[in-house]
């Protein structure tokens, strides 16, 4: 089924779009993350142009993340008051990304920025996260597993302004969440990534907060921040794809669904190694393609 991508200016098969749209989704459902930087990689290698790949997959994690939210806030999984704070910072950050974006865009080194940007991010994040798989699946011999004590980083502790995040747990600095938050929106606009990559370890490890709402608070900040990139594409970069975005939606809001119900089943441990794996592999491949001459050497754009 060919259909035709008005803003990339080509025609792709619309059944694996919506594939791939599904796979973003389950991603979503199962570790937190708006699955964002997966699907940006995957929609390049299938030929898409990387500012239409960023800006669109923001437009598709808006959906996957609604879905996943949804099905968060009924099992009671979401700090909202966090959640506010971080979509705050992630405004911010979205706002600065369309600035750099636009700055890069116009000295024609936007797409090498995205792929350098995803080579590094990936291959950082997925080498932790099969550290960290490998060795709860197999520890070593004679090492004995303590629990984690659940606590803030001593950075995050010597900040001022105290409040209390009561569903995360948490007496703590407002800055902490905000920062991290305008990080993830400027990944966001560069990336076109939701930024649970980097908002669920970091809500984990450095900000201390219980596991049991993690998942639903960064899904609801990339909700909002996605949201806000998607507007700040379309009336500043042209380079949303509305086609491609609803194909994208289709799998990704069915997919999320799923990936929450195999969430509640599966190993975790077993889960974040095949993510891992999936991850390192997408990595390899555009560090590949960072190397060897692309077929169109040069490309003319509309001013």
């Amino acid at each position: 089924m060919d259909v035709y991508l008005p803003i990339a200016n080509l025609s792709v098969n619309g059944f694996y779009i919506v594939m791939l749209g599904g796979l973003t989704g389950i991603l979503s459902g199962l570790f937190g993350v708006g699955g964002g930087f997966l699907t940006t990689p995957l929609l390049i290698f299938y030929g898409i142009p990387p500012t239409v790949a960023a800006a669109s997959a923001a437009t598709q994690v808006t959906g996957a993340s609604v879905s996943g939210v949804l099905a968060h806030r009924k099992r009671n999984g979401v700090d909202y008051r966090m959640g506010l704070v971080m979509v705050g910072g992630g405004i911010v950050g979205a706002l600065l990304g369309a600035l750099l974006f636009r700055l890069l865009q116009s000295i024609g080194q936007i797409d090498v920025v995205i792929n350098v940007l995803y080579v590094v991010m990936l291959g950082t994040i997925g080498g932790l996260m099969a550290r960290e798989a490998v060795e709860a699946l197999w520890p070593r011999k004679g090492a004995t597993k303590q629990p984690r004590k659940r606590r803030h980083h001593p950075l995050v502790a010597n900040l001022p302004m105290r409040w209390r995040f009561y569903r995360s747990g948490l007496y703590i600095s407002p800055l902490a969440p905000l920062i991290l938050g305008v990080l993830v929106g400027i990944l966001t606009m560069l990336m076109g990534v939701g930024g649970g990559f980097i908002l669920v370890p970091a809500m984990l490890y450095l900000l201390g907060m219980s596991g049991n709402v993690v998942v639903g608070t960064s899904l609801f900040q990339i909700l909002f921040v996605t949201m806000v990139t998607t507007m700040t594409h379309a009336l500043t970069t042209k380079a949303v794809d509305i086609v491609l975005a609803g194909l994208l939606l289709l799998g990704s809001v069915m997919g999320a669904q799923f990936g929450t119900q195999i969430a509640l089943k599966a190993k975790p441990e077993l889960l974040r190694l095949i993510l891992a794996g999936i991850v390192i592999l997408v990595a390899l491949r555009m560090l590949y393609g960072l190397g060897i001459e692309p077929d169109e050497i040069y490309t003319v754009s509309p001013l």
